[in-house]
């Protein structure tokens, strides 16, 4: 029998609609039913790509004799955090507040009031590994509320005291200027080691947010140190276990499993990874002409349109990390791992023994049960005509294996990305089948996300959609700044106007429910669900935070248009940048990139001449190619109305022309595209 999440739109939610536990959607229902009965919620959060979430839900929630515990002494909760972050964020920072860490599943204890006081992630059936079981969590979670619930409300209420008091104050913060720019590239260099290509930490994450930082801080200051570790980091990511090799597209991240042992991937492909990494291959091919970057890019845009694009023209959010094995049974990476023998059923054992050697793939293998992720050596075989070959045999074998489930809800923020990546992806190779994907993405969120046209709409956005239907929660932060991102780059590849008309009228909405009086930004909105806190995060995680997103978005807009409002609200954001970028750069990336291109100005583009003129079509093409940082592009006829940068643009002496301006200051106009190169490169 079904319980309360068979209504659900979200996948993850209806992946536990048929669980014997009594689940309830997060809903003021729920809390009214714990008051009543006077019991605890137990808040399970998680995310369909979720392993350990997959895992816990096997263990624990599927079980008989758990569920019925739950059910007598708790109202249970279950939320996609992917669906409602801000539930995710607020609880999460209680969580990682009381423990030192955080991940999912999370799993949180509440009063009846929302307040947290216990707290965990995933929670074995039984005992193991330093971790106590959860029966035994739960057996003791209702002891004490049941014989010292005033004590556990006494620590709950705390709780929350201590979170609301976590606010950010940014009087007197100011956006970074060179100097402190620089120091940030300083502490970015500690923690890269040339001698691997990655970043410091236990676990490797892609870091596309500071990679863009490292390839704008070289187009303005000449860094060769900035563009090394560019490049380093980016090969490094594309030979590796990151990347798919036969697919395209990047998993979430690599680890080793014991100490000195190879870097494994944990499976699952998000598209927010996808789409910022597209971008920044993209990004680094225009600034170095690398072949290995204008090929990681192309691919990892086509594997997001051929494995993530929905029946709609949106993208879903994620594929899973597992899948059915071949053979029986289920397990974490089954689509991906080869083993020899495989390898010599596929292609024969001449064709494999090369691509065992190729790809890295070994008796011992370098995952589990003998089996090996797929890797690039150092150099490139010469037989290309060989290796593309046993690609394509190797990818047609591999089709055939019981594919990993997809969670098909596009999500605002991760489409933004994805029509920013595909948009200049599709501009730089020529590639106008991704920039109509872009379109009919970027279509998709303003017929079913946005409130009312660009015009007279509220500018509000929904955070889902499913099935071309939009969901009932409201856009966050990150929604509002990411898609605004996503329509500014493809004003700039279409020469439509129309899209930054709709990327103003989200901003204006950020602008109006998102900014405090000081200039500080919340991730929920002023008239949002209220919850124990109100959220609030400068520091980039998987993606861009919507605090430095909107930043980078507001800073363009103003670019576009003109307006001093707009840009009055990026630098006061951009503050934070200034306060923090020094000390964690890591984590601030994306304002970091978004500081480059202030100090840039950034440059405005306007290049005017008929449409299909090959004259103009050079003009444009080098100032899409061109890496000041965060230059804006506006193309169009002379007199255009489509962009306020193309008024009063005549052609030059009858012939296309482009205008190059920046800080209120223009230089003389050119008609060789070769000079229009040079004004964007000094």
């Amino acid at each position: 029998m079904a319980n309360r999440l068979a209504d659900a739109t979200s996948p993850y939610l209806l992946q536990h609609a048929d669980n014997p536990v009594d689940w309830w959607p997060w809903c003021d229902e729920a809390f009214e039913e714990a008051r009543r009965r006077g019991v605890p919620v137990l808040l399970s959060v998680g995310y369909s790509s979720c392993h350990w979430c997959h895992v816990m839900a096997h263990e624990s929630f599927e079980d008989e004799r758990t569920a019925a515990f739950l059910n007598e002494h708790f109202v249970s909760i279950k939320v996609d955090r992917e669906e409602r972050p801000d539930v995710d964020a607020v609880y999460m920072e209680a969580v990682q507040a009381a423990t030192g860490q955080g991940g999912w599943p999370m799993t949180v204890f509440l009063t009846p009031d929302g307040e947290p006081f216990y707290f965990g992630t995933y929670f074995p059936p039984e005992p193991r590994h330093a971790m106590p079981g959860f029966r035994q969590v739960l057996e003791g979670v209702r002891t004490a509320w049941q014989d010292r619930q005033g004590e556990v409300s006494e620590v709950a209420a705390r709780i929350v005291r201590d979170l609301a008091g976590r606010s950010i104050a940014l009087q007197g913060a100011s956006a970074p200027g060179p100097a402190e720019l620089s120091t940030a590239l300083l502490q970015v260099s500690r923690d890269y080691d040339p001698s691997t290509g990655w970043f410091s930490g236990q676990n490797k994450f892609p870091q596309p947010m500071v990679v863009e930082f490292l390839l704008r801080h070289h187009a303005r200051t000449g860094s060769e140190a900035a563009l090394q570790m560019a490049e380093g980091v980016c090969e490094v990511m594309a030979r590796s276990a990151l990347y798919d090799q036969l697919g395209g597209g990047f998993h979430r991240y690599v680890l080793q499993q014991r100490p000195g042992g190879p870097w494994v991937p944990h499976f699952e492909k998000m598209l927010y990874d996808n789409a910022l990494l597209c971008r920044v291959y993209a990004h680094l091919w225009r600034a170095t002409g690398s072949d290995l970057a204008r090929r990681v890019a192309l691919e990892t845009a086509d594997f997001m349109v051929r494995e993530l694009r929905t029946e709609e023209g949106g993208f879903a959010s994620a594929l899973d990390a597992d899948s059915d094995r071949p053979g029986g049974g289920h397990g974490e990476g089954a689509f991906y791992v080869w083993t020899p023998e495989e390898l010599r059923e596929a292609l024969g054992a001449e064709d494999a023994e090369v691509a065992a050697e190729y790809f890295g793939v070994s008796g011992e293998g370098t995952f589990e049960e003998g089996a090996s992720v797929l890797q690039l050596p150092e150099g490139e075989l010469r037989d290309a005509s060989r290796i593309t070959s046993i690609r394509e045999r190797l990818s047609a074998a591999r089709e055939r294996r019981p594919r990993p489930g997809r969670d098909d809800k596009v999500v605002a923020a991760w489409n933004g990305l994805a029509i920013a990546a595909l948009a200049e992806t599709g501009a730089y190779f020529d590639r106008p089948d991704l920039v109509r994907a872009a379109v009919d993405a970027a279509d998709l969120l303003v017929r079913v996300h946005l409130d009312g046209s660009a015009e007279t709409g509220s500018g509000r956005l929904a955070r889902t959609s499913r099935d071309g239907a939009p969901g009932a929660n409201s856009g966050v932060l990150e929604d509002y700044a990411d898609v605004a991102e996503g329509f500014i780059a493809l004003s700039a590849v279409t020469g439509e106007g129309v899209w930054l008309d709709f990327a103003g009228l989200l901003l204006d909405t950020v602008m109006r429910h998102f900014t405090a009086d000081d200039g500080t930004l919340f991730d929920t909105a002023d008239d949002a669900e209220r919850l124990i806190r109100r959220p609030q995060d400068p520091t980039d995680n998987a993606a861009p935070s919507g605090w430095t997103a909107s930043a980078a978005a507001l800073l363009s807009y103003a670019a576009y248009t003109g307006s001093a409002a707009h840009r009055t609200a990026a630098e006061r954001a951009l503050g934070v940048v200034g306060a923090l970028g020094g000390r964690v750069p890591r984590f601030i990336g994306w304002g970091l990139a978004a500081a480059e291109a202030a100090l840039d100005g950034p440059r405005e583009v306007a290049v005017v001449g008929p449409d299909g003129d090959p004259a103009t079509t050079e003009l444009y093409r080098t100032a899409l190619l061109a890496t000041a940082p965060g230059a804006v592009v506006a193309v169009g006829e002379p007199g255009s109305g489509e962009f306020a940068l193309l008024r009063d643009r005549p052609l030059l002496d009858g012939r296309p022309a482009a205008y190059v301006c920046r800080n209120f200051t223009c230089d003389a106009p050119t008609a060789d595209p070769k000079h229009l190169q040079e004004q964007l490169s000094r």
